[in-house]
């Protein structure tokens, strides 16, 4: 095994030409009701006319410039015998303290911490979540510094982070502040279990009351963590923390070096779909432990705290870790063979009624991934790394399948990355390409140019049938028709309206809001209905406003297929196929002679 952690303090010690110190962090947390701590941080003696002290202006696993120093009042520095030293403010995340001669530094500062649906810090009577992005400032003189962190917090809280444990029970150590960074703190009051698995050390914390089972989550968590050796050959780490919070409104996740916090709403643990939700969520978390934590591309090393990482590869650090997740699972027996074929087919569906697909490449978004936006223009011009690198992933796994007669395959990929481009390396395009060139023994410029930097266009009828699998809407698919819009919520105003369909044909657009079909009111609840009273091909008069200018326009509908799209057995699949299948999935057949799946439950 590598030392990962060594690797990144040798680099970072290029950083600072001085002597190692150690820094000191304190946050006091004995008042939290109002969001508020008070944060002190001691940097070593410095040489420097000015010591340049900084808070990231985006916060690692969100690539999004965040107004993450506007939660800093009081800023005040001293020196080393109490007096206070001039400063500037110098940039957004930037304070520039003046000094006349060497000392020690002392700042401190008011912390408003109510970010939690970012994931950066928040601070309420029951617990604090403290992501040193947006909570530690940090020097980039003493980056490569090792660091103390000490809470004082109310009696009954508890302390938790994927850091090495300090002296107290409310403190933490870490080799420098690229650790800090990357190793969020969850305290207060709530639920811990510790659990092991091939060989490592778990633990499970959850903050907020819902209707989970702990002891469910401990069991497929398990199981899960266990699964890793299946991609790559070791550990980058000897314990282990899952944060969760089960709370209202905030949701989402973000992976860290040791750690990841998932975030969903205290009630969606129970039904098998939101539990769904939660494990697929926590396998892509600790995916990313190895894709983009352990490794990652280039342009994303090291962490530049005050600037944006551009790299054309981030549809292998988003989209191939979502490409992982349910095969981990479906290997580990947590989610079944239906379920992993319902999410491949929700997936293949969802890039189908995505017109953006067809503008835009997966190298492209992933250069863009920085300024990107969602929502209808997304939609329409825009490719997601997370979902098309997903597919783009899938299309890279059954080429090396194909090439290498089922001797390689994507996992290989990701266990050379992991071999040979550790931090502080990282890697670049032609690294990827030269692994794929080393495992199949042909080159891959074409393939590269004509999925990767082009936007991409799949056979997945063809693709999956290699693997003996059909994919379609079913025999009792009917025709239905299609308008090609969206309506916001409770409205009948258009929040989407889909490029090339039949509405952005006759020239509706985003914004619009209709009142009418065929000169009959319509209410937004039963607008999809009225639709289905009329057959695909057929015209239409819809009534809308437009700039609050009332228009009527004439539109033919299209013609959509009904239900869900499902992924099933071919008829009498060969042995090669179901060879491919193993060698894709880990798994056996799941089906019987009949086409049936063997185990639905």
């Amino acid at each position: 095994m590598k030392p990962v952690l060594p690797l990144i303090l040798t680099f970072s010690a290029l950083i600072s030409p001085v002597a190692i110190a150690d820094v000191d962090y304190s946050i006091d947390l004995l008042n939290p009701q109002h969001h508020l701590a008070k944060v002190e941080v001691s940097f070593p003696k410095t040489s420097s006319a000015a010591l340049v002290v900084n808070l990231p202006v985006w916060r690692t696993g969100k690539y999004e410039v965040l107004p993450l120093a506007d939660s800093v009042r009081l800023f005040t520095a001293k020196d080393s015998s109490g007096s206070e030293l001039p400063w500037t403010r110098t940039a957004s995340g930037e304070w520039t303290v003046a000094l006349d001669k060497p000392t020690s530094v002392t700042v401190s500062y008011q912390l408003y911490a109510n970010k939690l649906g970012q994931r950066v810090n928040h601070i309420d009577a029951s617990h604090a979540f403290l992501d040193a992005s947006g909570t530690f400032v940090y020097s980039p003189e003493f980056r490569a510094d090792p660091i103390n962190v000490s809470l004082s917090v109310p009696a009954e809280w508890n302390s938790y982070s994927g850091m090495d444990k300090g002296q107290t029970a409310h403190s933490f150590t870490a080799t420098n502040y690229d650790i800090l960074v990357d190793s969020p703190i969850e305290t207060g009051i709530s639920e811990h279990r510790e659990f092991k698995a091939d060989g490592k050390q778990y633990e499970l914390v959850i903050w907020g009351e819902g209707n989970y089972d702990i002891d469910k989550m401990v069991d497929d968590l398990s199981k899960l963590s266990g699964q890793a050796e299946v991609i790559w050959d070791d550990y980058p780490f000897e314990r282990y923390v899952y944060m969760v919070h089960a709370t209202s409104g905030a949701r989402g996740a973000t992976e860290h070096l040791n750690s990841t916090i998932i975030q969903r709403p205290r009630f969606s643990y129970r039904d098998r779909k939101d539990y769904l939700g939660f494990i697929k969520t926590a396998s892509h978390e600790f995916i990313h432990t190895w894709n983009v934590k352990a490794y990652r591309p280039q342009g994303l090393v090291p962490y530049d705290y005050q600037e944006e990482g551009i790299t054309q590869l981030l549809w292998i650090a988003e989209g191939s870790t979502s490409y992982f997740q349910s095969q981990l699972l479906l290997r580990a027996g947590v989610i079944t063979a239906k379920e992993f074929f319902e999410d491949l087919a929700k997936r293949v569906a969802q890039s189908e009624h995505t017109p953006g697909r067809e503008i835009q490449s997966v190298a492209s978004a992933s250069a863009n991934q920085w300024a990107s936006t969602g929502g209808d223009y997304a939609v329409n011009h825009s490719t997601n790394i997370y979902s098309e690198g997903y597919l783009t992933s899938l299309a890279l796994d059954f080429s090396l399948l194909n090439e290498t007669k089922l001797k390689h395959s994507y996992r290989d990929v990701h266990r050379e990355l992991y071999q040979s481009h550790r931090i502080p390396a990282g890697y670049n395009i032609d690294d990827v390409k030269s692994i794929l060139q080393q495992l199949s023994g042909t080159s891959y410029e074409k393939w590269w140019q004509q999925h990767v930097n082009s936007p991409i266009s799949l056979d997945f009828e063809t693709m999956l049938e290699q693997a003996g699998l059909a994919v379609g809407y079913g025999e009792d698919a009917k025709s239905e028709p299609f308008v090609g819009v969206t309506l916001a919520s409770d409205s009948l105003v258009l929040s989407r309206v889909l490029r090339n369909g039949p509405a952005w044909n006759a020239g509706i657009v985003l914004g619009d809001e209709i009142v009418a079909v065929n000169g009959l009111k319509v209410t937004a609840a039963g607008f999809d209905s009225r639709i289905k009273d009329f057959k695909a091909g057929g015209e239409i008069i819809l009534t809308l406003f437009s700039n609050d200018r009332l228009k009527e326009i004439k539109l033919t509908l299209g013609e959509q297929k009904s239900g869900k799209m499902a992924i099933s057995s071919v008829a009498k699949p060969s042995r090669a196929q179901k060879a491919f299948f193993k060698a894709w999935l880990g798994v056996d057949w799941p089906f019987d002679d009949d086409g049936k799946l063997t185990s639905v439950d």
